[in-house]
């Protein structure tokens, strides 16, 4: 691993916000950590002021709440900052090319300005289902299976600095995965080896025994997996962090008919929201 990001600007990226939707939430606090190209530390949390009122739901999972943001300045103030920090930067970051990436990217559109480009997005949610690591394959799973402590989640740097730690705990742990450019290894992320596409895991779903009569969920080694829609092959952990709206969906009848996996599945989700 070394040897890949020598060089280069490698910062793990995390962003707490308003809400879910990438196109309509506001960012409330972005952090930065990793090193420069010469090795120096890069430590860079700020709080942003949203322009709107957060949710109470998002200020109980990140802890900001409006009177922390109030008086602190809009995102524009950070921008032209961001911008020198990220442009051509190895980001890395758990669930960032689906979720964090797109919502600086609107964040620097409404400001009328062009966002950064990376190098490449090293994305470690990717990473962790590209190997077929066990799942939950949230960032809190993943850093207690990897033996990392997150005993701060959804602080945007304390989020980052384990999802950086997590990034090289699964480098060193599938070497051979990773022997390969940069950019490769982005494309793997991404797509896979067009050779296993056969093996990935939507093609092996109908291995796994049902929760319910219609086999909508599977069972996988305690995880509840979701075997149909968009959100086909994840587990129901993860898509509780990234869509609850798809969640409050799915335990309506109109998601799952079935009355007696509906109930295990939401004690399971009452479980998880109430901590």
């Amino acid at each position: 691993m070394v040897d890949i990001l020598e060089g280069h600007r490698v910062l793990a990226f995390d962003l707490e916000t308003t809400g879910v939707s990438t196109n309509n939430d506001r960012i409330v606090q972005v952090a930065l950590v990793g090193a420069n190209s010469e090795g120096g530390p890069v430590n860079y949390d700020m709080i942003v002021n949203p322009q709107r009122p957060i949710p109470m739901g998002a200020s109980r999972v990140h802890g900001i709440y409006d009177s922390d943001v109030r008086g602190k300045p809009v995102f524009k103030h950070y921008a032209e900052e961001l911008f020198a920090l990220m442009d051509g930067a190895v980001i890395v970051g758990h669930n960032a090319r689906r979720f964090d990436m797109p919502l600086l990217e609107n964040e620097y559109l409404r400001c009328g300005m062009s966002p950064p480009k990376p190098l490449v997005v090293l994305d470690t949610l990717e990473a962790v289902r590209r190997l077929k690591i066990p799942r939950p394959h949230n960032l809190g799973a993943q850093c207690a299976r990897h033996g990392i402590d997150l005993s701060n989640a959804h602080d945007a740097a304390a989020d980052a600095a384990a999802c950086l730690l997590l990034l090289w705990r699964v480098m060193r742990d599938h070497p051979s995965s990773f022997r390969r450019s940069l950019q490769e290894i982005e494309h793997w992320l991404i797509n896979g080896d067009v050779r296993k596409d056969e093996s990935e895991l939507g093609r092996s779903l109908g291995d796994l025994d049902s929760l319910d009569k219609q086999g909508r969920i599977k069972l996988d080694d305690g995880a509840y997996i979701v075997a149909f829609g968009r959100h086909r092959g994840k587990d129901l952990q993860t898509i509780e962090q990234e869509d609850p709206r798809y969640v409050d969906w799915l335990l309506s009848p109109n998601g799952i008919e079935d009355e007696s996996a509906r109930d295990t599945l939401k004690d399971f989700i009452s479980s998880i929201r109430n901590g």
